[in-house]
């Protein structure tokens, strides 16, 4: 597959959760000439837009309209291609049609990698719910006797992104992702989440961290200088052919 024709896929369980993170794989992948495609399940309408909803005469279609709006926006700047499945939030629910709806996209897609959320996180059971998607769905894809005649899809490698409370996710970054050279698109990106704007520090200082993480474990007398980096944690093993 030629660098042109590589393709990445990106399954966000609501509008902002791609950008913080995510945004610096995406905006790196496509600046080195992948297509990236991300998938907004929800606008994050009800759970994650108190500072819209606090608003005087606020309803719920013009928080969905700000909110993709800013989603748009956001990745615009990042240049991954974007789609809103407006399916709801706090709670979240999948059916079949959504899930047959990801297992066309795996197989028209084809992508090198995904990315979505922890398995598990406490807090937001939408996050989970759509790292439960992206893998139903990747294995139903995969799956001959689906819809026979269909290209199957590989087997992708699945990267679960940072949750907000790693520990209580059982998260462990065990694959760090350089972004410094696209940090400045990041940050445009993250200034674009304009309902959320308490965490743009927070994931400013997150990218910091894992950068310090990244050149460390490059080795001390490694002279590349990592100053932002974004942490994965690899759901799927590596097959390589030497260590």
């Amino acid at each position: 597959m030629n660098i042109s024709n590589k393709t990445a896929l990106v399954v966000s369980a609501h509008s902002a959760d791609f950008v913080w993170r995510a945004g610096g794989a995406i905006a790196k992948h496509v600046k080195e000439g992948w297509k990236v495609k991300i998938v907004c399940l929800s606008f994050g309408e009800r759970g994650e837009s108190a500072k819209l909803w606090r608003q005087p005469n606020m309803e719920l279609g013009k928080v969905k309209e700000v909110r993709k709006a800013e989603a748009q926006q956001a990745a615009d700047i990042l240049g991954g291609e974007v789609e809103f499945w407006d399916i709801g939030d706090y709670p979240m629910r999948v059916n079949d049609e959504i899930m047959f709806r990801m297992v066309d996209l795996y197989r028209t897609l084809q992508p090198s990698f995904v990315l979505s959320h922890s398995v598990k996180d406490p807090y937001n059971f939408d996050h989970p719910l759509a790292m439960h998607l992206t893998l139903e769905a990747r294995v139903t894809a995969q799956a001959e006797g689906h819809n026979p005649g269909q290209k199957i899809l590989g087997a992708p490698p699945v990267f679960a992104f940072e949750p907000h409370q790693t520990e209580q996710c059982e998260w462990q970054p065990n694959t760090f992702l350089d972004i410094t050279d696209v940090w400045d698109i990041k940050r445009r990106a993250i200034e674009c989440m304009q309902g959320q704007e308490h965490l743009w520090h927070y994931y400013t200082r997150v990218a910091q961290q894992r950068g310090v993480q990244a050149k460390r474990n490059i080795g001390i007398t490694a002279t590349r200088n990592i100053e932002y980096a974004e942490g994965f944690m690899r759901l799927t093993p590596s097959v390589v052919e030497s260590l």
